[in-house]
């Protein structure tokens, strides 16, 4: 009935194996529920000529039996349910964990076209759906099952010939569960796939709702919302129309069984072929077989509804992952911060090359400026340094050691981002600058105070304790890129990568925060993207980048009076030479 392709719950079996007491505990409490029906089923049998004899005694003893064991199979199903719960829960919690370890570490190049709200859903809707369908396989459709097979077997006991014009409509009833199944599951991937959209574009309309609103285009975007949700309902729509169908279907079979029975049962008394002590004990396991039956049909679309589910998990890991540190890979050291780029060369697509033929050398404690315009390879190089990406040809050496021969983590830890667009989770300030790190309060303070952002930290109400909202939208822009850069510093980095952390900052901020950068700069390496050149007159070295290759290098000066690229750029920007201001 299932395909190679569909069985992806094989693949979580092994992540019960640590649960295996719990679940031999619970399939005990399963055997125990599912052959309290047999006996049931007896008394069934025993109680009816009983009361049509009105013999009291026997009737009253056969009512207490049942009882008791109603009362034990009530007992078995609840220690099923209770103890199978926590081995499904756990596989879940573990699936997510992995799925999100494995998210980690997908290629930045691919994680940048996955849609957030997708992989949001995935993560929380598309993983609880698993974990259900696999509680329900666990205390549901197992025993359900073993239900069906235990009445049929007493029931094949009980008379053959009646049971067997049973069996013969079972291949048919697959059949359809089956077909319907298939088809079940197919719509909910298409279901699911509107709901990703729909997440997706939510978590782009929330976050854009300003720039909507200043370009009054809330129309626009009302009729692409009501567009989305409407497709969406199309598609949930399909699903629901086909268990509907399933139903009926089924249950007709089901009646058609039933009647089928009755007219044979009624011809083999006629014939005293049958007691009706045996079709007391036959008709209450015809009764009884009618729910282990609704319960594998519908457990079973949900199962498919799982196997959607899971397969769009399982897409995460067949993203491209980050390379691997290397088997021989070196640990990192103490860092100076002399950094050297021999000849490398790295595209996203070998065919395209990004950087070509770069040669540079940053001696430690020295600032390298790299302008532009964009697309020529600034951030690509920082990719590059963090590893986030390694050069197809060439090498790039930190204090002589190849990066792409050290652990990834160590570089990482000596080499520090301030991105342009400052990134925090929520939490209070002083989480935010240890963002993960174990750090004592002292050594966040001083980051603090490197980055100019203690000042206005101790100004707050609760300080260091003060919580960042979303996004921190409860600070400035300048006092969230301060913070940026207390976060950078507080690893005391060797080599700090700053991509234009001023530029969407006014003149006040802007200030704040160039004071905080040349704080934490001093005694570091620093390698600085810049968009706008009036804040890199005083680098060191200023490296001119066009289409992947180096055009110009050298100081403001220098590069001021060769004319040339760097002066172009200047004068756009309305840059004179400090000597003619």
């Amino acid at each position: 009935m299932l395909s190679p392709s569909q069985a992806g719950f094989r693949r979580l079996l092994p992540l019960l194996r640590p649960h295996l007491r719990q679940l031999i505990a619970g399939l005990a409490c399963m055997l125990l529920y599912v052959g309290s029906f047999l006996l049931l089923l007896n008394l069934a049998g025993e109680l009816f000529p009983s009361l049509s004899s009105r013999d009291l005694p026997r009737v009253l003893l056969l009512i207490g039996q049942g009882v008791v064991i109603f009362a034990v199979q009530k007992l078995a199903q609840f220690g099923q349910d209770s103890l199978l719960a926590g081995p499904a829960l756990q596989v879940s919690q573990t699936l997510r964990s992995d799925l999100f370890r494995t998210l980690q570490t997908v290629e930045l190049g691919a994680l940048e076209k996955l849609s957030a709200g997708d992989l949001t859903y995935r993560l929380t809707e598309d993983a609880d759906r698993v974990s259900e369908v696999l509680y329900k396989s666990i205390h549901d459709t197992v025993p359900s099952a073993l239900q069906l097979l235990a009445v049929l077997g007493y029931m094949l006991w009980l008379d053959w010939k009646l049971t067997a014009s049973i069996v013969l409509l079972a291949p048919l009833i697959v059949w359809l569960v089956g077909l319907f199944g298939a088809r079940v599951m197919a719509a909910t991937e298409r279901s699911q796939k509107k709901v990703s959209e729909l997440a997706g574009l939510l978590g782009e309309a929330i976050e854009g709702l300003p720039l909507v609103r200043a370009f009054a285009a809330e129309p626009w975007l009302q009729h692409r919302f009501e567009r989305e949700i409407d497709q969406h309902r199309q598609a949930r729509h399909r699903t629901y129309n086909l268990v509907a169908l399933q139903h009926p279907v089924v249950g007709m079979i089901e009646v058609v069984g039933l009647f089928s029975v009755l007219a044979l049962a009624a011809w083999r008394i006629e014939s005293g072929d049958l007691s009706i002590a045996g079709l007391s004990s036959y008709l209450t396991g015809l009764v009884v077989l009618i729910d282990p039956i609704a319960h594998v049909t519908n457990n079973f679309n949900e199962f498919q509804q799982g196997q959607a589910s899971l397969k769009r998990l399982r897409q995460i890991e067949r993203e491209p992952q980050e390379p691997a540190d290397p088997a021989d890979a070196v640990a990192l050291g103490v860092v100076r911060g002399d950094l050297v780029l021999e000849d490398v060369c790295f595209g996203y697509d070998p065919a395209q090359p990004v950087l070509q033929h770069l040669n540079l050398e940053v001696k430690a404690g020295q600032v390298l400026a790299l302008v532009g315009p964009s697309g020529a390879g600034k951030s690509t190089l920082f990719s590059l340094l963090l590893r986030f990406n390694t050069a197809q040809q060439g090498r790039i050496l930190l204090d002589g050691n190849d990066l792409s021969v050290l652990r990834a983590r160590d570089l990482r830890r000596k080499v520090a981002l301030v991105p342009q667009r400052t990134t925090v989770f929520s939490g209070s300030i002083a989480e935010a600058i240890r963002f993960g790190r174990r750090a004592s309060d002292a050594d966040v303070m001083e980051a603090a105070r490197l980055a100019n952002a203690d000042g206005f930290i101790q100004s707050l109400p609760r300080g260091y304790d003060t919580l960042l909202e979303e996004r921190g939208s409860n600070v400035s822009g300048g006092q969230l890129q301060r913070i940026a850069i207390a976060r950078a510093v507080l690893g005391n980095p060797a080599l700090l990568l700053l991509d234009e952390a001023t530029s969407a900052l006014d003149a006040e901020a802007e200030a704040a925060v160039q004071l905080g950068l040349r704080q934490a700069m001093s005694g570091r390496t620093v390698l600085v993207i810049a968009h706008r050149l009036a804040t890199v007159q005083e680098a060191d070295q200023i490296v001119v980048l066009e289409k992947g290759a180096i055009v110009d290098r050298g100081s403001h000066d220098a590069l001021m009076q060769r004319g040339g690229r760097y002066r172009e750029l200047c004068e756009r920007q309305f840059i004179r030479d400090l000597q003619n201001r």
